[in-house]
């Protein structure tokens, strides 16, 4: 029971889950009682007041006579989702109505709609995840221009992941000088997703199925994140066709799994050296990505030259071309 996270799912506090988890296995108590506990001790009194009204708000935790007893859940979180699919339904009403109304009175594309702050911009792209029935394709500069921000897995990205949603992203290549954000996509990679590398990814897009597609674009402060929406049209469909023009030209992203094979025989190794080498990937990021030595990968390259007969790395690709290791 204490790995489950179903409260936090909701949107209550780790502490309020761990007050509500106490008072089921040990019975009503006071608010004193339960900062004795060990789960909770050390937990500021204050701390343990706001965990209990988060609880009380929806009714799983009553109080009497200063005594604090947890409620069943079922019916109070049935009434939940009920009120919740509720709002997301007038949500939905409200986006058509609303886009009607705009449209009538702007001069706003009916395929294009432009999401201007950085809160908007998470929750569409967070839309892309949620709404996705099939699959997710996804172009992503990469940790250029981040400054200080930690990065991080996209909202709602690994549950599409879980259950069942296809990704396929291109990541450009300065993600390899990055290790916390290269960190991250072998983090998505082990869970399912398949990723390419290319040296100069123009732009960060996120479609939906064949439905719609989130740009999103820096603000003009450079403080923030914009996003532009795109329904389906000609517009939609040219997204697409880029992403899969990037596709076809990027090399694959390893899995922390895989290893590089050292050995001279084997032809796995060459031939993922030599996709990352007509990638245009430089020897640092190559030896970043599949974690040996910059010498190491100057010392195989000369290696595949000798054996191809091959003076420069121009003729090294043409000769590889040839006998079909790329």
């Amino acid at each position: 029971m204490r790995e489950l996270r179903p409260l936090q799912a909701l949107g209550l506090s780790a502490m309020a889950e761990a007050v509500y988890l106490a008072l089921v296995e040990q019975g009503p108590q006071t608010s004193a009682e339960l900062a004795d506990r060990s789960a909770l001790v050390g937990s500021p009194l204050e701390c343990l007041q706001h965990a209990v009204a988060e609880l009380s708000d929806i009714g799983l935790v009553s109080c009497t006579d200063g005594r604090l007893t947890a409620q069943p859940p079922r019916a109070v979180l049935e009434a939940v989702a009920e009120r919740r699919a509720r709002e997301a339904r007038i949500a939905y009403e409200s986006a058509t109505a609303l886009s009607r109304f705009w449209l009538d009175h702007t001069s706003g594309s009916s395929y294009v709609e432009v999401v201007d702050s950085s809160h908007g911009h998470m929750a569409v792209q967070r839309r892309v995840h949620d709404e996705a029935v099939a699959e997710v394709r996804g172009l992503s500069i990469g940790p250029v221009g981040r400054g200080d921000r930690v990065p991080e897995v996209s909202l709602g990205l690994l549950d599409a992941l879980d259950r069942g949603i296809a990704y396929r992203v291109v990541y450009g290549a300065d993600i390899l000088q990055d290790p916390k954000a290269l960190a991250v996509a072998h983090e998505c990679v082990d869970r399912g997703e398949q990723a390419r590398v290319f040296p100069d990814v123009a732009l960060n897009v996120l479609v939906c199925d064949d439905r719609f597609a989130v740009v999103g674009v820096t603000a003009p402060d450079r403080t923030g994140h914009h996003s532009i929406v795109v329904q389906p049209s000609g517009l939609l469909d040219g997204l697409i066709g880029v992403f899969e023009s990037y596709w076809r030209m990027a090399v694959p992203l390893a899995s922390t799994g895989e290893v590089f094979e050292s050995g001279t025989s084997s032809m796995n190794g060459h031939r993922q050296l030599l996709s990352y080498l007509s990638a245009g990937l430089t020897d640092e990021s190559i030896a970043r990505e599949l974690g040996v030595s910059e010498r190491t990968v100057a010392r195989r390259i000369a290696r595949m030259q000798e054996m191809l007969g091959a003076r420069t790395r121009f003729q090294l690709g043409v000769q590889a071309s040839r006998r079909g290791w790329l």
